[in-house]
């Protein structure tokens, strides 16, 4: 009895030490699963596969403590026989957390996945540090004339030369703290603008760099600050064109950068690998194709017999993933919540 006092007393401080695990562990299961379903995305869309999405909406977690006590005792006066007794205690505990999907379709699967992103969410987050190149590369299907690769353009799939020129220039800029981007209320919504301004002390190098932005941008020479507009623009000057790309069509582009089994290509199961430049050789997120998933893997998913995985010691994969996945999570900031929900409960 003392021992079960004893359990059952310390069971009232149980839910403020389990918070301390708990809210890791889950949160590590959910960036996990995440990570599984962009990847499996991405791999879907290489061969065609509609995106699937089912955000965990709520978790749920349930803990219970059941305890119980008995005792028994006999006493027998005949033949001389010893008095009998016995004691007993059970404590039982048991976890029965619940997840809840909700599926995003409609207007709000149109909003998170179709829509191209708008410039004024994605580009300040070059002044949170994200490389302008990675995210360029990622979001950016066009700046003024200067295109992207494109997974579904034929024979112009690799893109412009000049649009990894730029890419390239603005993160040099970007590395030695002359590209600022600006945010401003407009009467249409916010403004976006970026200066790429070398100042007095800057190097030779960093004021040649800026002119050459500027001439790729097609922006008046001295130029200190541009605005980037959605769209195209047939006169230029200060303001700058840009078409964005939609959270699908960046998984696409990623997918179409896979370099699949020439099998497939030839059979008609997917697509030609898009093609790249030379002055740039790596795919934006290097994704792995093989038979089994390497220890290595720091994400992998197994499909139609084949294992998909980045590896743990590319950084730069493992960076650029990370940027599309919080790029998807902004893209999905704005919709509304509601819906059909898809209750599990994990007993």
């Amino acid at each position: 009895m003392a021992v079960l006092a004893a359990t059952l007393s310390g069971c009232m401080t149980f839910g403020s030490s389990r918070l301390q695990t708990d809210q890791v562990d889950y949160a590590r299961a959910l960036a996990e699963a995440q990570k599984r379903q962009t990847l499996s995305n991405i791999v879907g869309l290489r061969y065609a596969d509609p995106p699937a999405t089912l955000p965990v909406s709520s978790v749920i977690a349930a803990y219970s403590f059941d305890g119980s006590a008995n005792a028994s005792a006999s006493l027998s006066t005949q033949n001389n026989a010893p008095t009998t007794g016995g004691i007993g205690a059970g404590v039982g505990f048991s976890t029965r957390p619940t997840f809840t999907f909700t599926p995003i379709t409609g207007e709000d699967y149109a909003t998170a996945y179709i829509r191209p992103l708008a410039p004024s969410l994605v580009l300040p987050l070059i002044q949170s540090g994200v490389p302008i190149d990675v995210l360029f590369r990622l979001v950016v299907q066009s700046v003024g004339d200067l295109q992207n690769s494109a997974a579904l353009s034929g024979a112009s799939s690799a893109g412009d030369v000049g649009f990894f020129q730029l890419i390239q220039v603005l993160r040099r800029l970007q590395l030695q703290g002359m590209l600022t981007m600006r945010l401003e209320s407009g009467a249409s919504g916010m403004r976006v603008f970026m200066a790429m301004e070398p100042g007095d002390d800057g190097s030779k190098e960093a004021v040649a760099d800026a002119e050459l932005a500027r001439r790729l941008l097609k922006v008046a020479p001295g130029t200190k600050e541009v605005e980037i507009v959605y769209g195209s623009l047939e006169e230029r000057g200060a303001r700058v064109p840009i078409i964005t790309r939609s959270v699908t069509g960046m998984l696409t582009e990623v997918g179409a950068q896979i370099e699949v089994p020439q099998q497939d290509i030839d059979d008609g199961t997917t697509l030609t690998t898009v093609a790249r430049l030379e002055i740039e050789r790596r795919a934006v997120a290097v994704i792995h194709v093989g038979q089994h998933v390497p220890r290595e893997a720091w994400i992998s998913i197994e499909r139609d017999g084949r294992a998909f995985w980045i590896d743990r010691r590319d950084f730069d994969s493992k960076f650029a993933f990370s940027v599309l996945m919080n790029l998807t999570a902004l893209a999905q900031s704005d919709r509304e919540r509601g819906g059909p929900v898809v209750t599990i409960p994990a007993y």
